[in-house]
């Protein structure tokens, strides 16, 4: 799996993956430690929420998830266009949440997303 993890402080996980232009990108096998493999700092115009190209450059890393702390139902479907599942949680802890995903447990919903 290789999931970007929206974090605008490169800390922990922030909601709002839209309105997020800081991403760090982890490679994730079932089992095994998470390893980071980039982190993103996008310009405002490259958020998604405004950003509405084929060309976003969070498509161009073959990610199968997106881990953040929420997301709107428009969202959830644009990534499901791309072949990328989202993932909300109100875990905060980076390494908490992959390794949850990486042993196949649930995580805590996140709140309701609201604009």
């Amino acid at each position: 799996m290789r999931i970007a993890v929206s974090s605008q402080n490169f800390k922990t996980i922030t909601g709002h993956a839209g309105k997020s232009r800081r991403f760090m990108i982890y490679d994730l096998e079932p089992g095994s430690e998470p390893v980071e493999v980039e982190r993103l700092d996008l310009p405002k115009e490259l958020s998604l929420h405004e950003y509405h190209g084929p060309d976003h450059p969070l498509y161009q890393r073959q990610l199968t998830h997106i881990l953040t702390g929420g997301a709107g139902d428009l969202f959830i479907e644009r990534m499901a266009r791309q072949d990328i599942s989202v993932i909300s949680t109100s875990e905060t802890d980076i390494s908490a949440a992959l390794s949850a995903i990486a042993n196949g447990q649930a995580l805590p919903p996140a709140a309701p997303h609201e604009h």
